[in-house]
Formats: C-alpha cells, structure tokens, sequence
C-alpha cells in the first residue's frame, strides 16, 4: 500500500493518494484545485487514479475534482447526503471501495456537514483491520470539525450528529489507528487545529480536548462556542463545490502591458499587488487591493476583493503568476485577466495617478499613546475585528467590534474621514480588514502590530 499526503500552507487543506502497488491503481481523497502533483505521483509510482473521493463538499477551498476526473477518468465519489449536482457515484454508510489489495470501509460521520464521511483503510496483504483512517473533517489533530459551515441555523443540530459520530462511530475504534485528517493549523474549518498533520485514535481520545466526555447538551454547546470567523466567500465556495467546479486547464502567462490593461480596468477589473508591503509603501495604483502573494493570501482574499470582479495581477516577479492563480482559484476566484507586464514607472511615465504611503503599523504603546494624547477631530476609531467570543475576553477600551466577516458589509458605519485603528488577536485579520479600508479611501489607516495579544503583554489596560 502506498499512501501520500499533500499540504497547502496557509489554508492548511491536507488531501490523499492512496494506491494500491501490486494491482497499479489508487484514489485520491479530497483533491484541491492544483491537480498535477497527483497526477505526477502516481505516475512516479506506476499508479492509475480510478477513483476520487470527496470526505464531504468544502466550504473553505474548492475542489479539484472535476478536473482531475477529466485528465483520468476516474469516477467520482460523494455520500448520499451531498446534494452535488454533477455526475457522481453515491457511498452509503458501511460501503466498501475495493483498490486490489486495499479496502476503503466507508463511514457516515455527519457533524461538520450531513454529508461527511470517514474512510476507514486496511491492507488486506497484512490484516483485514482498518490501519489508518481518513477522517476528513471530523476528526483533527486537537480539535473536531465545525459545525456552522453549512449555516447558523443548522449548527445546534449538527454538532448532535457530531456527538453521535464521535462517540459511536469514532471512539469505539482500535487507539492504534492513524488518524490523517483534512485540514491542519491554518484552517478556519476548526477552533484550534493542532500543527502536526497526523496523529493517532488513542492520542486523541486522551489529549483532545473536544473528546473529553460529555453528555450530548454540553457537546453541543461546546462545539458551537468560540467558534473563528467563517472562511471568506464560504458560501460562494460550497455553491461551487455542490454544482461541480469547471476545470482550470493549464495555468499560462498571461502578460499585459498598461495599454491593453487599461480597458479591463475601465470595464470594471480590480488590481491586485501581490508586491512586499515596502514596494507597495513606495509607489501603488490609487484603488488596487494590496495582499502580498504568500500563504495566507487565498484565507484573506474573500474579505477584501469580491469574487466575481475580473482581476489584474501585479507581481513583484512574473514567475509567480501560475501560483498566485493557483491560490485563487483554490477559494474561487477564477477570474484573472492576467498580470501587468510593465512596471509602475512605465504607468507614471504615461501620466496615470501614482499614490504613495500606506496603513500605518504602529505598535500598542503608540496606539495607547495616540490615544491618550490625541483631539477628538484626530483621535482613531479602535476597530476590533475579531470574533465576539474573543472580545469579551479583553479588547481595548472603547473598541468598536466588527468581525473581520462583517466588515465589507459594514462599512458605512465608519467615517472614513476619521483615523480608523484595527486590531485583531496577532495581526493577521487586522491586516486584511486595513488592507480592505484603504482600498476603500478611507484616510488614514492604522494596523496594530501583534494584536490584542500584544496590547495584554505590555500591560496596558483592557476592557471586559
């Protein structure tokens, strides 16, 4: 038997190829959109791809399956309770897929959505019991699978589907048994996901904090508490999934130089500079949405750009241009023009308006100074952007609380003539939710270095 897993960092998405040597065939569970590394591997190993499995339909990222199934033929497979709406073959509980000499006993584990599966693997050449399971979004390293995804109102009721699959489904296995989960640390699709991509039944049952025992009231409270924000552009990314994501194709530069750019942008396309943060300080385009190209920009894109807007690329090097594409079109943004060919000294050159500057970083105690000192036409509105949950915990005095979620939606709540100071846990959300208002106009834009977590640490006073 030969198993592999595949990782992307940022969104912390893990799928499988799982391949049966001795008979040349193999799966692949949970394929993101980046399909030839499959492809490759199972080359590399003598391996045909008959069959791919979906553990459930993914809010965060979307899947690949349309088009790993249009380079191989393979079937695709989704539980019953899917509702997917492109052509594929159904699992029930107790279902076994057979790859030559391996098994895939196929468990029905609803919680995180009604349609989630486990797979249970054994390697009948050693034993006919399971040595690994694919849990999918059930079980994690730390932690279980959220059950809001799927919408509020469901949760209560899937977190109860939770406890069943937990407790009746799950624990009663062998603590011997390998648990390869669908997601690691970067994942929004838990509370706490642990940073170790595998880990064992026993290790869990004893350290796993969602696995301590509790009647079916206290789970359910437990799961649907504390919960992050919810991935951006979710919805859209689940529509995609259910009506079956269309292929990418082959990822090809696509240069433009200013010119013939400039009619995409006065039809209505977005620029995106992917550039370091110093670059962008130095000289950007009035109106174009600044995320640097590095592993979390597919987790912070749905907040700032809207999904549907065609979208121009300005890189630091063209050689990036097929993984930025790649890490849009893993959150559903497929609509990329291409990239700019020509610097923004050629954009000046041609008269077109150059801005200079940008959100102001600035650290917990120049905040606090800022805002002892400050008169009430200058002073900033402190925007907490983090979940509910975590401003009870402690924000700063004053702070206005808008989820970083809700911000796009919510923005006429601010002035954006008035200095806005975000802040989130560490630093991350609040870059988004800056990076947000100045693509909006608003004047003067403050991002709190290190979060809340920094503002405790130096000792300055909190708010409960």
């Amino acid at each position: 038997m030969f198993t592999q897993q595949f990782f992307v960092e940022g969104l912390g998405c893990a799928s499988y190829l799982v391949g049966c040597e001795a008979k040349g065939i193999a799966a692949v569970i949970d394929p993101d959109r980046d399909v030839q590394k499959y492809l490759e591997t199972a080359q590399g190993r003598g391996l045909k791809i008959t069959h791919i499995i979906e553990t459930h339909l993914h809010a965060d990222h979307v899947s690949g399956n349309s088009e790993l199934a249009a380079h191989t033929g393979a079937e695709i497979y989704l539980h019953e309770n899917s509702g997917a709406e492109f052509s594929h073959k159904v699992l029930k509980h107790n279902d076994v897929i057979e790859l030559g000499n391996i098994r895939l006993h196929v468990l029905h584990t609803p919680g995180h959505t009604p349609e989630s599966i486990t797979l249970l693997v054994a390697d009948t050449t050693r034993a006919e019991e399971p040595w690994l399971a694919l849990t999918g979004d059930t079980l994690f390293v730390g932690d279980i699978g959220r059950p809001d995804l799927v919408g509020m109102e469901a949760a209560r009721g899937l977190a109860g589907d939770m406890h069943e699959s937990i407790n009746h489904k799950i624990l009663p296995l062998n603590d011997s048994l390998l648990i390869y989960p669908g997601h690691g640390a970067g994942s929004l699709c838990g509370k706490s996901i642990g940073a170790m991509r595998s880990t064992t039944l026993g290790f869990e049952r004893k350290y796993n904090p969602a696995l301590a025992p509790r009647d079916k009231s206290e789970f359910i409270e437990f799961a649907t508490s504390d919960l992050p924000e919810q991935p951006g552009n979710h919805t859209r990314i689940k529509a995609m999934n259910r009506k079956g994501a269309k292929p990418l194709g082959t990822v090809e530069n696509h240069p433009l130089s200013i010119r013939e750019a400039i009619p995409h942008f006065q039809r209505g396309a977005g620029l995106l500079d992917t550039r370091p943060k110093a670059d962008y300080v130095k000289a950007h385009v009035p109106g174009s949405v600044h995320m640097e190209a590095d592993a979390q920009l597919s987790n912070r894109i749905g907040f700032v750009f809207p999904p549907d807007v065609p979208m121009i690329l300005l890189l630091e090097d063209a050689s990036q241009y097929e993984q930025v594409v790649y890490s849009l079109a893993r959150v559903g943004y497929e609509n990329v023009v291409g990239y700019l060919a020509e610097g923004l000294d050629v954009w000046e050159e041609m008269g077109l308006p150059i801005a200079a500057g940008d959100i102001k970083d600035i650290e917990p105690t120049e905040l606090h100074q800022l805002l002892q000192t400050c008169s009430n036409g200058d002073c900033p509105k402190v925007v907490d952007v983090r979940e509910p949950w975590e401003f009870k915990q402690g924000h700063v005095p004053g702070a206005m609380l808008i989820p970083l979620g809700q911000l796009s939606a919510r923005l006429t709540e601010l002035d954006p003539e008035q200095p806005v100071a975000v802040i989130c846990a560490s630093g991350n959300r609040s870059q988004s939710a800056a990076a947000l208002l100045g693509q909006k106009g608003f004047k003067t834009v403050y991002n709190v270095l290190g979060g809340t977590g920094a503002w405790m640490r130096t000792g300055l006073e909190v708010e409960r």
